[in-house]
């Protein structure tokens, strides 16, 4: 006998996207938080395709679009003045969710909150501290500290979405391989003049800046810095650095006044990728951030941690409700998604790398990918299909030596037909 079907520990959008499924599934499920309310950061505003996909099977669209979204078309790499250098749009996209929606990440909490499946108990401000295990290692439910008091709560399942510091995923002795980006990125929420709908990044000898629209009439703003910059620094010492700032970038002129007015408010991020090598133990599994992460850049760290959720509500859907079944369906889920993991961290990386490097052959060479890709349509398709979730094809090798031009595409005009991994087809 077991206290619960599932426990999933952590309230962010991995952990109540997995309750939903979970609980869909016929599992009844128990929701735990640290906090006691949700957290609002700059975190991962922009939904992929894909994100929109899957938040409208959860019946979450409507919820979101009621908080605030905004939708655009593309991504775009320009130049310092603005001129376009590389477009990536997805009204190429084939089917019904051809935009990303920009909005707040408290928006999207508080849009799948409010459809959780009323069989989902929910409480917050409790803390996880570990797990119980069986004789033989299975995982048989977790330890909690509530109001002061210990105590342990049984499940056939336990779901780790407690982020990147995850203690069950310590707990269980799931490596975290981890590699810090030699840059830091500042966000800054700027109260400004509407921005082009698309989300664009400039490109710059000091690295990336990236724009893009946000509900109220605000915009989101990353600057690429140095690990040491901006650290105990004055206002004065802020104001000449905002002030290279939009002497370098010409284009973010109309921004000059709020994005001033931010600097206080700004926020400093250190940039990482990170994985594990396993999603799961007999009993447990990994959702969002407690297993992988890649560049914000690419805009992957909500698509990726909703894509798990779905994934595991429809393995553990299918399979047999005894531990065997679990452990089959379980199975599944690690061995789906690890290989799309290896898919977006890939995609992520090469697309930071092309945006973030700033000197070197490494800077000449994604200097030259851009170049490439930008005059190839079929290329752009692919590369719009892939981020954007929906339509994965992942690139060939011979599509890496047109991207450097050491070959000719004689299909460059072309959409292309290469076998989709499109994970949807499968889950």
């Amino acid at each position: 006998m077991t206290d619960v079907d599932a426990v999933v520990c952590g309230a962010g959008v991995g952990g109540l996207a997995a309750a939903h499924t979970l609980s869909r599934s016929g599992l009844d499920v128990l929701l735990l938080d640290r906090r006691a309310e949700p957290a609002d950061v700059p975190k991962g505003e922009l939904l992929q395709p894909e994100s929109v996909q899957i938040l409208d099977q959860l019946g979450a669209l409507p919820a979101l679009h009621a908080g605030g979204t905004v939708g655009v078309d593309r991504l775009a790499i320009r130049d310092p003045g603005g001129r376009m250098l590389l477009p990536v749009a997805y009204t190429d996209l084939p089917g019904a969710y051809r935009q990303i929606l920009c909005t707040g990440y408290r928006t999207v909490l508080d849009a799948l909150a409010a459809v959780l499946p009323g069989a989902v108990a929910v409480r917050r401000g409790v803390l996880v501290t570990g797990v119980r295990r069986a004789l033989d290692g299975r995982v048989t439910g977790v330890t909690v500290r509530e109001g002061g008091a210990e105590r342990e709560i049984t499940a056939r399942l336990v779901v780790a979405a407690d982020g990147v510091s995850s203690k069950l995923r310590e707990a269980v002795g799931i490596d975290l391989h981890r590699r810090t980006y030699d840059h830091r990125l500042v966000a800054f929420d700027v109260a400004a003049p509407p921005v082009d709908a698309e989300v664009c990044a400039y490109l710059t000898d000091r690295g990336l800046r990236l724009v893009y629209p946000l509900p109220g009439g605000r915009s989101r703003v990353y600057v690429q810095i140095r690990p040491d910059d901006l650290r105990d620094g004055t206002m004065a010492d802020l104001d000449d650095w905002c002030d290279r700032l939009l002497a370098e970038v010409p284009a973010l002129g109309p921004l000059a006044g709020p994005l001033r007015d931010s600097l206080p408010t700004r926020q400093a991020l250190t940039v990482y990728r990170l994985r594990t090598p396993r999603l799961t133990v007999p009993g447990l599994a990994l959702v969002g951030e407690a297993a992988h992460a890649v560049h914000p850049m690419a805009a992957q760290g909500i698509n990726s941690s909703l894509a798990d959720a779905r994934t595991l509500g429809e393995r553990v859907a299918t399979g047999d409700p005894g531990p065997a079944g679990l452990d089959a369906a379980l199975h599944d889920y690690q061995r789906t998604r690890l290989a799309r993991l290896d898919h977006t961290a890939t995609v992520s990386h090469n697309a930071a790398r092309m945006l973030t490097t700033t000197g070197g052959l490494a800077r000449l060479l994604g200097r030259r990918m851009m170049r490439y890709t930008a005059g190839n349509r079929r290329l752009l398709r692919l590369t719009a299909g892939n981020l954007a979730g929906v339509d994965l094809r992942p690139l060939r090798p011979v599509d890496r030596l047109y991207q450097f031009g050491i070959l000719t595409d004689r299909r460059a005009d072309a959409v292309g037909t290469q076998p989709t991994m499109n994970e949807g087809a499968t889950s």
